[in-house]
């Protein structure tokens, strides 16, 4: 998720294991600790395929948080010496902010590797996108009532509480609801006869109404979309190549491995700028992808690897508002091409 969601998180998650013994410090190493994580983001490897497929690796393994929390409560004793009487509480509200933040990331499509290093296998569950409003706003609200309102009548803990609540609740929605889209695409593929590999479903932005499709096969792959609200319409799927024969002569490259990989085979193989592309097809819409490598050139008319680049494209943000209208059954195209 986001940043400010998972700052948000923390607080939350900190406010409720402590807010009533440590006040105000409570939210706040919540809020840090809720940080931590995603400080990944500031290492930098060798390539760009590398820092896609790095970042929620090891800083996201329960494991290795746990081995972390000891010294993170050890900091805290040391700014906070009249904290000590409830030490085992830190230790609970560090690794509980830890383990809520790998859980909400693995609900997205990015790909989080809780398991590290004993399983790398990126978790994928994706039933809520990076950035939705819907889950973030109650938690915001619990943590101001929670520093703001007068917590002389608890009313304060009691607003936290229920943020937590209904932001959980909202998650169990979303379970719900790409359960039941996942069967939806079902029938409509086998109602049209669509041979088909495996496919992805995962929310389009901002929202958990309007779900995107990727459906794979040989030689490309299909996108729709469906909404909770469509009712058994039929889902209108729109075929795209997808080159996988320019691979030839570069399929052992380590960044094209490592790709196909971490997308766990939902990627495209386009000839772009001169060169052999890999796009991520989980994150992003056709044709703007959040996640495309260009890992080959071309010599003679023969793919050959390079050092991996990531390329970056433009946005076309007057989507969200035809995402906003195909919720509600408007007919809009967001099948380009």
């Amino acid at each position: 998720m986001d940043s400010v969601t998972q700052i948000v998180l923390g607080a939350a998650v900190g406010e409720k294991v402590l807010g009533r013994k440590a006040g105000y410090r409570a939210p706040l190493w919540g809020a840090i600790c809720g940080t931590i994580p995603d400080l990944d983001v500031f290492i930098r490897f060798a390539d760009p395929v590398k820092d896609f497929t790095y970042h929620r690796s090891f800083s996201h393994s329960v494991f290795v948080l746990a081995l972390l929390t000891p010294l993170i409560v050890a900091l805290i004793m040391r700014v906070h010496q009249r904290m000590r009487p409830y030490q085992w509480r830190w230790y609970a509200l560090v690794y509980l902010v830890f383990v809520t933040h790998v859980l909400l990331d693995s609900l997205t499509a990015y790909g989080t590797q809780i398991l590290w290093p004993f399983i790398t296998t990126p978790v994928t569950w994706s039933t809520i996108f990076i950035i939705d409003p819907l889950y973030t706003v109650p938690l915001s609200v619990g943590v101001f009532g929670a520093l703001l309102v007068s917590r002389k009548y608890r009313l304060g803990h009691m607003m936290n509480g229920i943020g937590l609540l209904v932001s959980t609740m909202y998650l169990g929605w979303t379970i719900v609801a790409k359960s039941h889209v996942s069967a939806a695409v079902e029938s409509s593929l086998k109602r049209d006869n669509i041979a088909y590999e495996k496919f992805f479903t995962t929310p389009a932005p901002f929202n958990s109404l309007l779900w995107r499709i990727v459906v794979m096969h040989e030689g490309g792959y299909y996108q729709g979309y469906y909404s909770v609200f469509d009712q058994g319409k039929k889902i209108q799927f729109k075929h795209y190549r997808s080159d996988s024969h320019l691979l030839q002569g570069i399929e052992d490259h380590w960044p094209v491995q490592r790709l196909q990989w971490f997308s766990k085979g939902f990627y495209s193989v386009k000839r772009r700028q001169q060169g052999v592309v890999i796009s991520d097809l989980r994150m992003g819409m056709e044709p703007y992808y959040v996640f495309r490598f260009k890992v080959g050139g071309f010599d003679g008319g023969q793919a050959v690897p390079i050092t991996p680049v990531q390329l970056q494209g433009s946005a076309d943000y007057s989507v969200l508002r035809r995402v906003w209208l195909r919720i509600w059954n408007v007919s809009v195209n967001l099948n380009p091409g």
